[in-house]
């Protein structure tokens, strides 16, 4: 296949070329900030790839034709951009950029009824795995259970919680009987009170190269599960997007999710 990746020059356009490549994949459109130093180079001088013969420019319309698939691992404003142009293009798109807010999330929602986009906060597929789980313990347990999400990233990271600590909130709001009201605590300080049965603690640590941590405690009076997943490398995330994007080929207009990925 032929993949387009926006925000190349990053950490993680990087990571997906590497198993892109691994795969036997090609890149066919490479896209960064029009402010890029690299921008008008060409791709296969930066990673010294054959496999990635094309120059990199800002977001056009005319390197997305040249495409079976794009990988977005940019910032909401780009992919904002980007599902503007793909309503023409109509290219199947995976979506790993953090920090949309709740109106670019449905810009998304609704361009997925032009062309095939799976959105996820995290591409792992063990992480997405960590999801499902969650939900089967939150239907499981109840409020006898108090509920804590703890994330923990790199000093480099600009949001928090992180997309997925949220997505993993959402899940236990979702699923666990008497929590779907609950209140959100970022972080407690202060004489705050007892903890109440309403309420969900959200914690984000940065820090170093931590790539990426998440735990769901479930905490009660006599014991406690705890349900984690820890990244060791990036590449776990680029091998998630590349097989999200092979799973796109060939598929019909619509938002399709992670766990079409895995089979659930």
């Amino acid at each position: 296949m032929k993949f387009g990746i926006c925000g190349f020059s990053g950490r993680m356009g990087h990571a997906i070329f590497r198993v892109m490549e691994e795969k036997g994949h090609h890149l066919g459109a490479a896209f960064d900030a029009d402010n890029s130093v690299n921008i008008s180079k060409n791709a296969g001088d930066i990673v010294n790839s054959p496999y990635a013969d094309c120059i990199i420019h800002g977001i056009n319309p005319d390197d997305l034709k040249n495409v079976d698939c794009i990988i977005d691992f940019s910032s909401p404003a780009a992919t904002i951009k980007l599902m503007e142009i793909l309503k023409d293009v109509k290219k199947p798109v995976v979506i790993g950029t953090t920090g949309l807010s709740n109106e670019e999330t449905e810009v998304v929602k609704k361009a997925s009824s032009l062309f095939p986009v799976i959105h996820s906060p995290n591409m792992s597929l063990g992480v997405n795995l960590l999801f499902k789980l969650t939900e089967i313990a939150s239907k499981a347990l109840s409020t006898d259970y108090d509920v804590e999400i703890f994330e923990a990233h790199h000093r480099f990271k600009k949001d928090a919680p992180s997309g997925t600590a949220k997505r993993l909130l959402e899940e236990v709001k979702n699923n666990m009987k008497g929590l779907s009201c609950a209140a959100d605590i970022n972080g407690r300080e202060g004489i705050v009170g007892e903890r109440t049965s309403n309420e969900i603690g959200m914690h984000a640590m940065r820090g170093g190269s931590i790539v990426g941590e998440h735990t769901v405690f479930y905490v009660g009076m006599d014991d406690r599960l705890e349900l984690t997943h820890r990244a060791s490398s990036r590449d776990v995330f680029a091998r998630g997007a590349v097989s999200a994007a092979e799973f796109l080929a060939g598929k019909t207009p619509g938002l399709y999710t992670m766990y079409d990925v895995l089979g659930f």
